[in-house]
């Protein structure tokens, strides 16, 4: 019944919005929709966020001509089950029959997105737009096993998406070709993509080099497709996405929803030439200058073609920011990439989830607006529905929350009052209620990695490279006396500094009980 009222609230505002800026002979137009989300985008990591030590004009811009959103969360703190999330309207831990996906897909991995299930693009489709995904896909493609053979189905086309242009998994992964739609894009029958696995001793196809200050990049495991490989630069995957968003919105006749998903700033650091030195924190800057650009293209593209007024541009993150080589590089030149909050990408610490999350729609978002609105990512699917006057049947609609008021109004009462965060492991899967954040375990559940050669640096480490403190951490170790979980007054202590696990165990005991029943929904 609560969802149901969001979503008449969310229909008459919209209604009303859009009859205010047509005439009596001119009926409103149906507002497109541009969702840009950031790879690994930290919470301090835009200007409009805090950042100092580089610069991020066109996103900042956004937020001068939009509204800034401070407490919104990722559905997980890893990339796969993040987007599965965003996709789906649904927490990651019900997917696959209740297994859940926790982990980054891997390269042989299947669609992981039942084709029969609602997604945000069927959502807009349903609505008669043109609807494209342009950027890291990284959800699978097929069925059991992947083998790479082509056609590469199903896929994002049978998810609601008519095109599909981008990188299949993540730019650390290989296979490193672009794929548009169900085939390899410039590939060559004679020459096909051939998976070798993991441990083969066959030569795989050359790819581009990379220094080590780039940070970590998995060897190639595929052969073929040599000209496939040569069109894939890491250094011009950015500018190369950029250019595909822009084509496909020039070419657009009717209503659209565009999702790019940026492969900046993930590791490895391959910002375009013109990028390299641009910042202030080496080349984890320089990669978040290049994203800058990129929506500023996308913005440029939009103004010329006369639909920047009519269309709902959000720019947010798939999850904090991570101490890789590139971001501890960046620490060390004092960048805080994910803030002042507590722990980073893969974690359940605030640092691992909280994203930077902006919406601009001129006339119908109040410029320069804030606001504290708790938001998770797998609230979208309800609010584009709104948006759009969709009704959603209930099991479509199981975790999502219609936000469009907080968009587009600024409301009393929250809108949403709970929340579950995934991490990568199972074990540390937090809840959120009103301003208590409830970890039924030590630590973050992500990385924990702390040494100069280790890629991934998690937990406890983090917040001593960092200066983040935290009261169960003592020279970057978890206490021995430390409670056997942690609950957070967020209200009070956004950062989690104080684990307050003993002093309040009335609100423990009520908020285990309520995530396990979460669990067994």
């Amino acid at each position: 019944m609560k969802t149901q009222i969001l979503y008449t609230i969310g229909t008459l505002c919209l209604a009303c919005l859009l009859a205010s800026t047509a005439t009596a002979d001119e009926p409103a137009s149906p507002p497109n929709v541009v969702f840009i989300l950031a790879d690994d985008l930290g919470y301090g990591d835009l200007g409009c966020y805090g950042a100092t030590k580089l610069k991020t004009p066109k996103i900042d811009k956004l937020a001068k001509e939009g509204r800034r959103f401070t407490d919104t969360h990722t559905a997980s703190a890893v990339c796969t089950p993040s987007r599965y999330g965003l996709l789906t309207g649904q927490y990651p831990f019900r997917a696959l029959g209740g297994k859940g996906i926790w982990g980054p897909a891997p390269i042989d991995s299947p669609l992981l997105i039942n084709p029969d299930t609602q997604t945000i693009a069927d959502v807009f489709k349903n609505n008669g737009y043109d609807t494209a995904v342009i950027g890291k896909w990284h959800l699978g493609f097929g069925e059991g096993k992947n083998d790479w053979h082509e056609p590469l189905g199903p896929g994002p086309q049978d998810l609601g998406f008519d095109y599909y242009f981008g990188v299949p998994l993540v730019n650390s992964a290989p296979p490193y070709v672009f794929v548009e739609n169900d085939h390899v894009f410039d590939g060559d029958p004679n020459d096909p993509l051939i998976y070798l696995g993991r441990n083969s001793k066959e030569k795989a196809t050359p790819i581009t080099p990379i220094p080590r200050e780039a940070s970590q990049r998995t060897p190639n495991m595929f052969k073929g497709a040599e000209q496939a490989h040569k069109n894939y630069s890491d250094y011009t995957v950015g500018t190369t996405l950029a250019g595909k968003a822009v084509d496909w919105i020039e070419e657009r006749q009717q209503p659209f929803f565009l999702y790019l998903a940026t492969t900046n700033v993930h590791h490895p650091f391959t910002p375009a030439e013109r990028f390299q030195g641009t910042s202030e924190c080496g080349v984890y800057g320089d990669f978040v200058h290049e994203l800058d650009w990129i929506v500023g293209e996308v913005m440029k593209t939009l103004e010329a073609k006369g639909v920047a007024d009519n269309t709902l541009v959000i720019f947010t993150s798939d999850n904090g920011g991570m101490f890789n080589l590139g971001g501890r590089a960046a620490a060390a030149k004092g960048h805080k990439i994910n803030g002042n909050l507590l722990g980073s990408k893969f974690g359940v610490w605030e640092g691992g989830h909280r994203v930077p999350f902006i919406a601009r729609w001129p006339g119908k978002i109040d410029a320069g607006s804030e606001s504290d609105q708790l938001m998770s990512m797998v609230d979208m699917k309800a609010t584009f529905a709104a948006l759009l006057s969709q009704d959603l049947v209930e099991d479509q609609q199981k975790d999502s929350v219609n936000m469009l008021p907080a968009m587009l109004e600024d409301p009393d009462q929250p809108l949403r009052t709970e929340m579950i965060v995934t991490p990568r492991k199972e074990s540390h899967m937090g809840f959120r209620k009103e301003k208590w954040m409830y970890i039924p375990a030590k630590n973050d559940g992500g990385f924990g990695g702390s040494k100069p050669n280790q890629h991934a640096w998690g937990g406890p480490a983090v917040t001593k490279l960092v200066n983040t403190p935290n009261s169960d951490i003592e020279n970057a170790k978890i206490k021995k006396n430390a409670p056997p979980a942690q609950l957070y007054d967020l209200k009070s202590d956004v950062n989690q500094t104080q684990n307050v696990f003993r002093e309040h165990p009335e609100v423990v005991q009520e908020m285990a009980a309520e995530l396990k029943a979460y669990q067994s929904k």
